[in-house]
């Protein structure tokens, strides 16, 4: 463990990295996998559609190719974007479909009086949607949104791996290339720094999830 205590500054700046990919991504996954949600519910036929093909498509691609598409492709398409604000991109877009599939069941969950009743109010669908549906969804479905965050903590090894952002993960390759003799210690240094985020968020999500099925 010489290792790992000998480079702790660096794997507190690797954590760092993966402490704001996981703030900015989960944030952008957050607002698009919302509008997502919204379209999925949509009256409107066409938006329907397009949401469901987003996030039939996005689902099911390997985050790694869209991360490589992010930082590779979309460069040589002409768009000058930092390696960094790629992953924000890939992380964001990959784990947005999640958070509408999560949204998505919330929404199922909140009873159709609700939706009659804001209709009966005079208020359009937007309005119902923003001021009584999704109120309710999101309370519903924190804990599985905690768990898609979780994910996403996780899925920040894969934009280290690729080699363009110097984030935990890479942090560990870096070590373990330079100090063949003590893998195992470096990688257990990188699992613990994870493990400092996942296991309070699974906490959280399961102490919320036992909270909201004693209120029910």
């Amino acid at each position: 463990m010489d290792v790992v205590i000998a480079n702790l500054p660096l794997y507190l700046e690797g954590f760092a990295v993966t402490l704001l990919l996981l703030g900015v991504s989960g944030l952008g996954a957050l607002v698009l996998g919302t509008i997502i949600a919204a379209m999925r519910i949509s009256p409107i036929a066409t938006l329907r559609g397009i949401a469901t093909v987003y996030t039939e498509i996005i689902r099911n691609t390997p985050l790694t190719l869209v991360v490589l598409f992010s930082v590779v492709i979309v460069p040589l398409l002409g768009a000058r974007v930092p390696f960094l604000l790629s992953g924000f991109i890939a992380l964001a877009v990959y784990t947005s479909p999640f958070v509408a599939e999560a949204l998505r069941s919330g929404i199922n969950g909140v009873p159709i009086g609700q939706a009659e009743a804001a209709r009966s109010l005079g208020l359009g669908f937007g309005q119902s949607v923003a001021l009584v549906i999704f109120p309710q969804a999101f309370r519903m479905t924190i804990p599985p949104l905690i768990n898609v965050f979780i994910a996403l903590a996780k899925n920040t090894s894969v934009v280290g791996g690729v080699g363009f952002v110097t984030e935990l993960f890479g942090v560990g390759r870096t070590l373990a290339n330079a100090h063949g003799n003590a893998v195992i210690a470096i990688l257990i240094g990188v699992a613990f720094f994870y493990l400092v985020v996942t296991v309070p968020l699974g906490f959280l999500a399961t102490q919320l999830e036992r909270k909201w099925v004693v209120q029910r």
